[in-house]
């Protein structure tokens, strides 16, 4: 009977969709304008999230980009820790069903912010949406 139990239950979470389970957004495509070399010129560059309307992001959303930084202590417990930093924030220019098209807004870059190996948005790094401050 317990097998049973089991092979039900296994077929059952196989059926489930995983849109169910907690999901990963992140950014996962870059382009950007080619630089011609003109004064004053400004490269335009999108980033491509799998956040989009079903999510609850719309035109002018904006989204709060996070990179995960794990380091060891090689001294002590040689223990890895994560951390999780927000490096800027997205402001969203075009939104579909489950995907979404956005613009730097913001990039945390001043003294007060860590440092990071690559100062710009990467593919990888996770987006969720802005929660406004009360």
């Amino acid at each position: 009977m317990p097998k049973i139990i089991a092979i039900f239950a296994t077929v059952a979470l196989m059926l489930t969709p995983t849109s169910n389970f907690a999901r990963d957004y992140i950014i996962f495509s870059i382009t950007q304008s080619v630089p011609m070399g003109e004064p004053n010129e400004i490269i335009k560059k999108n980033f491509y999230t799998n956040l989009g309307q079903e999510q609850g992001v719309d035109k002018g959303t904006i989204l709060d980009v996070f990179r995960t930084i794990s380091r060891s202590d090689p001294y002590q417990s040689k223990k890895r820790y994560n951390y999780r930093i927000k490096i800027g924030e997205l402001s969203v220019l075009h939104a579909e069903q489950s995907s979404s098209i956005g613009k730097i807004s913001k990039v945390n870059t001043e003294a007060k912010y860590p440092l990071f190996e690559i100062e710009a948005f990467t593919i990888g790094d996770h987006v969720t949406v802005h929660i406004k401050d009360e």
